[in-house]
């Protein structure tokens, strides 16, 4: 099993920035894709960024392209998103995702994740 306990969500005014933490412990798999989804009340989840966990590969929705960056420290086996220039249409709970395998082809789909954190909030003030 994979435990992901997520922080550093918040409130922040618009233009902001905030960086969210994904702390995992449990099984590690070198060939993993950890990812960090959101989802806005009233929406459905949404990919926002992924990262392979033993390669550099990264890979981001639109909306966070120039804006997040998906990051790792795998002594501590953190994953980070650094979250700039925040809009209030970032506001959401951000969760983040675990799986066993590494598929360029499908890091946005929520479902190919096994592992999910308990989310964090992100609220942006206008």
């Amino acid at each position: 099993q994979v435990q992901l306990v997520e922080s550093g969500g918040g409130l922040v005014q618009a233009g902001g920035s905030l960086r969210l933490a994904c702390a995992t412990s449990g099984r590690t798999f070198p060939t993993s894709t950890m990812g960090w989804f959101r989802q806005a009340p009233g929406k459905e989840r949404e990919f926002v960024a992924a990262i392979g966990w033993s390669t550099s590969y990264t890979y981001y929705a639109d909306s966070a392209k120039g804006r997040f960056t998906i990051s790792r420290d795998n002594a501590k086996k953190t994953v980070y998103l650094q979250m700039n220039s925040l809009k209030p249409e970032d506001t959401a709970v951000y969760y983040c995702a675990a799986r066993e395998t590494f598929a360029v082809g499908t890091v946005t789909e929520s479902a190919r994740y096994a592992y999910w954190g308990q989310g964090t909030q992100v609220t942006v003030s206008s």
